[in-house]
């Protein structure tokens, strides 16, 4: 059976593309690769398009080799990778709103980013001007006796960004759900084309303001392959740092909101205040609470002091106080796992089909983890447990986010006890040509892909890819058999990015 590399030798390979080789292919071999996808032996990590071109990047469930193939588009046309494999779907229906590219045979053409509001159709391929209109959205059908729809959102009860949620019900009990989501939409691709390197970088940065660090580490890995940057050893553990102390802050805010909707406050409140002395923490350390325009190409902008230093140490200290009893409390309290226990199952086999990253997957039993499978540095010399759980429920995924609250405590440890000395950055030599590079970091949510061209020192052609992609299509799966007053706490328990999915 062919490898991954056996495949990029059927293509023709593009220079300056790192760290994982890029190659234009065929039609036959993009066939293969969609084939391969599909029957499970590789993963989909990203699927997105240029005006007259489509990129998608793979990699090999067993080894974790890595590598995007290309297909170019002349008729702007090409074979649906989510025929094959229902994961694509979301991707290519965006492609086809941003550039006018079409999948052959995509089973559904409907639009998903575009909400016809723009004034244009495809506003990143060959625009064309199009008045906008009020054209109805059309939902699934769903038939059966009895059967009632219920719409939710997509303004919603809570401070939470918009999305809309159709459930069909029999009874309480849910049928179907569909998300339309795109709200959110801000052209971040479009404002990257012709940006600036810095610029860029902070564009990344808020394509999602709670994963901050994670995209600003992913953009800046991606830029740094392709411009062959070496990053000076104190950023490359400070940024470590910044990654661990925002992974803290999200999981101890999950698990509290996870408990607030099963009706337990009590949990939500105390989760909260440990939340927020990390982000205090972070604002004493490093200026900003979200930890953000820290992380840039080269390196990082912010050093970190005696002061920050004994900031971050004292709340570690304190989580390790609180936090067991906490967990303690959370699994004595009966009512609470009636709410928690067998709600909201995402089989394991679900979770390899979409290559679900973060808490999602490993709560169903998909291992992978970004900073272990890829080893980026410094996580290749630090010690740390991926926790993995099979039973793929709302608690799984509670237990999942404490186990990882405890590996972020000890990494931050030992990141603060072998931070080395140095400088914090270096300056990106300017390059003429077209160079290409690519990077997946982990995030709080899972890994987040970021590929980039960059041309005379100004970005061509960027790329970004949250875990939420392949994370929303599995909450409706989830939900379905489970009574409509469950769907808070399903959603909350995988805590997607609407801001991050809409671009």
């Amino acid at each position: 059976m062919p490898s991954l590399i056996d495949l990029m030798l059927e293509g023709r390979g593009v220079a300056h593309h790192g760290p994982w080789p890029r190659a234009v292919v065929d039609v036959s071999v993009w066939h293969f690769a969609a084939s391969e996808i599909a029957h499970g032996r590789w993963s989909l990590l990203g699927l997105w398009g240029e005006p007259s071109a489509v990129h998608m990047a793979i990699m090999d469930a067993l080894t974790a080799e890595i590598a995007v193939v290309s297909l170019d588009c002349p008729d702007r046309v090409y074979p649906s990778v989510g025929l094959h494999h229902p994961p694509a779907l979301r991707l290519e229906r965006s492609i086809r709103d941003l550039f006018g590219l079409t999948a052959e045979g995509l089973p559904d053409p409907r639009p998903w980013l575009d909400h016809d509001q723009w004034g244009v159709r495809f506003p990143l391929g060959d625009r064309i001007d199009a008045p906008p209109k009020a054209a109805p959205y059309r939902f699934l059908a769903a038939e059966g006796h009895g059967m009632h729809q219920i719409a939710v959102g997509p303004v919603h009860a809570g401070i939470i960004e918009p999305g809309h949620f159709r459930f069909t019900a029999s009874g309480e009990t849910v049928v179907r759900l569909e998300q339309r989501l795109g709200y959110t939409h801000k052209g971040i691709e479009g404002l990257m084309s012709g940006a600036s390197l810095e610029r860029a970088a902070t564009l990344a940065g808020r394509v999602s303001g709670d994963s901050t660090v994670a995209y600003a580490y992913a953009f800046s890995r991606a830029a740094e392959a392709a411009l062959q940057l070496v990053v000076p050893d104190r950023a490359v553990w400070l940024r470590a740092l910044l990654a661990e102390l925002e992974r803290l802050a999200n999981h101890l805010g999950d698990i509290g909101a996870i408990c607030n909707d099963a009706s337990f406050s009590l949990m939500h409140a105390h989760c909260s205040v440990l939340r927020e002395s990390v982000l205090r923490a972070s604002h004493s350390a490093f200026g900003h609470r979200l930890l953000r325009d820290v992380i840039v190409p080269g390196g990082v902008t912010r050093d970190i002091s005696e002061e920050g230093t004994e900031a971050i140490q004292t709340v570690l200290d304190n989580i390790r106080l609180r936090f067991p009893a906490l967990i303690e409390l959370y699994d004595n309290t009966a009512s609470l796992q009636d709410r928690t226990v067998d709600t909201g199952i995402l089989t394991p086999a679900l979770a390899r089909q979409y290559a679900a990253g973060g808490t999602i997957g490993r709560a169903s039993g998909r291992s992978f983890d970004a900073r272990r499978a890829l080893a980026y540095p410094p996580y290749d010399s630090l010690r740390f447990e991926v926790p993995v759980l099979n039973e793929g429920d709302v608690n799984a995924r509670v237990w999942i986010r404490v186990r990882e609250v405890e590996q972020s405590l000890a990494l931050i440890d030992q990141i603060l006890s072998r931070l080395p000395q140095g400088p914090l950055g270096t300056h990106a030599a300017h390059r003429r040509e077209a160079r290409e590079g690519m990077a997946i970091v982990e995030g709080f949510r899972g890994d987040v892909l970021v590929w980039l061209r960059l041309r005379d020192g100004l970005i061509e052609r960027c790329h970004l890819r949250d875990p939420s992609w392949f994370q929303w299509p599995l909450l409706e799966a989830v939900i379905e058999n489970n009574i409509v007053a469950d769907f808070p706490l399903c959603n909350k328990s995988f805590n997607c990015s609407y801001s991050g999915q809409d671009l």
